[in-house]
C-alpha cells in the first residue's frame, strides 16, 4: 500500500481493505500479472462455506462462486470442484498447488475485491483467484448517468457495493474525471464541476443500499412509497445491483428450496413491481461456469435459474475477452427482446473507459466481423464462425445452387 508517497509491502486480511481504501490509501495486490491496483472492496454478505484444502496446509474459505485458476488457464467455480470430489492442480505464486474443495455446511460472511487489470485476478493465500465483476456495475452506473443527463429521475438500489461507492462512480462519469483524480479534487473544484453538471440536467438521483440478501420486492415497494410521500420523488427508471442477491418475498432462502425456484420467484416479483409502478427495472445476473469462459454467451448460460430469462422482457450479455480488453472494448449481445427483433443487431461492441466508469460509441470499423456475414446476410449475424468467412459464404452459395456435393432439400408442399 502507498502511504506518504511511499509504497509499503505488508500482509493484510482482505476484510481490512475497505478501511484502508476509506482512509485514502492506494492499494496494490500481488497477482500472476505482478502487483495490480485495487479498485474497490465488496461485502457480499453470508453464503454457504466452501473450503479449498491445498498443499502446505493452505485453507481458502470462500463461497460457491469463487473462481480458481487451473494451471492450463481454465477457471473453475468452487461448487463445481466440490461436486466432483477430485484433486485439482491450481496456479500458485510459487508453482502448482494441488488440493480439493469441500462444503462445510456452515454459512460465513464473504468479501471480495476488484482489481484494475484485464486478467481480473490476484493471489488468495498464494492461489490465483478471479476478482469480482466484469462490468455489470459499470454498465448500470453509466446508464444511470446517461438517464440523469437526459433529465430522468433515477433510483439506484445496491446490495453489493456501498452506496457511497456507487455515487462515486456516477460522479466520475458525470464529471468526466477518473476515480483516482476524483479523490484528489479539492472541495472547491468538486463543487464547481457539480454546479456545471446541474445546469445541464434536471434529473434527480437517489442511491439506496441494502445488506446483501436482506431485501426484496416488498422492501423496494415500501421505499418507493416512502420516496413519493416524503420527497415527492418518482423514479423514471430503477437499477437494482443485482437480482441474484435479492431476497424473495414469497420463497424463504434455505427452506428446502432450489436455486431455480428462488431466483425465478425474485425475477417474477421484480417484474411485478415494475408493472405495478409503471417504471422500467434494470438489473443484472451472472453466467455459469461455461458461460464465463464463452465468448458467445447464450440464454442457456444464465446462472442458477433458467426461470430468470423466461421472466425477463429484455436481456443482453456483456462479453469481455483479452482481445477486447486490449482494444478498450466491450461486446454486447442481445439474448431476448419482447419489444423488437433480437437479431437487429444481434451483437455490437462499445468502447469502455473503466477509470471514468464510461461507455462510448465505438468506430464503425470496430463492428466489422461482428455485424452480419460476408455472404450478404446482414440480418442473420448469429452464424457459425466458419460460415462467417469468405469460404463459408462461398460454400453456402454452392449448396443453395446445387453445385455442392450435398444439395439442400426443400420440404415445401410435403405433407
Amino acid at each position: 500500500m502507498k502511504t506518504a508517497n511511499e509504497w509499503v509491502e505488508s500482509e493484510v486480511c482482505i476484510s481490512e481493505v475497505q478501511k484502508l481504501l476509506d482512509d485514502g490509501y492506494e492499494i496494490e495486490v500481488d497477482s500472476p500479472d505482478g502487483y495490480v491496483p485495487v479498485n474497490y472492496f465488496v461485502d457480499k454478505g453470508a453464503y454457504d462455506e466452501y473450503v479449498f484444502k491445498g498443499d502446505d496446509g493452505i485453507d481458502i474459505r470462500c463461497n460457491h462462486k469463487h473462481l480458481f485458476e487451473q494451471i492450463d488457464g481454465e477457471w473453475l467455480f468452487a461448487e463445481d470442484m466440490e461436486a466432483t470430489g477430485e484433486t485439482y492442480s491450481l496456479k500458485g505464486r510459487n508453482g502448482v498447488i494441488r488440493g480439493v474443495v469441500i462444503k462445510t455446511g456452515k454459512q460465513i460472511p464473504i468479501v471480495d475485491i476488484n482489481v484494475d487489470h484485464p486478467n481480473h485476478r490476484y493471489y488468495t493465500e498464494n492461489v490465483s483467484s478471479h476478482n469480482t465483476g466484469v462490468g455489470k456495475t459499470l454498465f448500470m452506473t453509466h446508464c444511470a448517468s446517461a438517464n440523469l443527463m437526459a433529465g430522468n429521475n433515477v433510483l439506484y438500489i445496491t446490495m453489493e457495493m456501498a452506496e457511497e461507492r456507487i455515487a462515486e462512480r456516477i460522479d466520475a462519469n458525470l464529471l468526466d474525471v477518473s476515480l483516482d483524480d476524483l479523490r484528489m479534487l479539492t472541495r472547491e473544484a468538486y463543487d464547481s464541476r457539480i454546479a456545471r453538471v446541474k445546469t445541464r440536467t434536471t434529473g434527480k438521483l437517489i442511491v439506496k443500499e441494502y445488506p446483501t440478501a436482506s431485501a426484496g420486492s416488498a422492501h423496494f415497494r415500501h421505499l418507493l412509497n416512502e420516496l413519493r410521500l416524503k420527497k415527492n420523488f418518482k423514479p423514471d427508471v430503477i437499477y437494482i445491483d443485482y437480482l441474484n442477491i435479492c431476497m424473495s418475498s414469497r420463497v424463504k432462502y434455505g427452506a428446502n428450496v432450489n436455486s431455480y425456484t428462488l431466483v425465478k420467484a425474485i425475477a417474477e416479483e421484480l417484474r411485478g413491481l415494475a408493472v405495478e409502478f409503471n417504471v422500467p427495472v434494470m438489473t443484472a445476473t451472472q453466467t455459469t461456469r461455461s458461460g464465463f469462459s464463452n465468448s458467445d454467451v447464450g440464454l442457456e448460460d444464465t446462472s442458477e435459474s433458467f426461470g430468470l430469462p423466461a421472466t425477463a422482457d429484455f436481456m443482453f450479455a456483456l462479453i469481455s475477452t483479452e482481445d477486447l480488453e486490449e482494444l478498450g472494448q466491450l461486446m454486447v449481445k442481445q439474448l431476448k427482446n419482447r419489444w423488437g427483433d433480437v437479431g437487429a443487431p444481434k451483437r455490437f461492441v462499445v468502447g469502455i473507459d473503466r477509470s471514468k466508469m464510461r461507455l462510448f460509441d465505438a468506430e464503425e470499423s470496430a463492428q466489422q466481423g461482428i455485424m452480419g456475414s460476408p455472404s450478404g446476410n446482414k440480418k442473420n449475424n448469429d452464424v457459425a464462425l466458419m460460415d462467417d468467412t469468405a469460404f463459408g459464404g462461398r460454400l453456402e452459395d454452392e449448396m443453395r445452387s446445387g453445385r455442392g456435393k450435398h444439395k439442400k432439400r426443400s420440404f415445401e408442399g410435403v405433407v
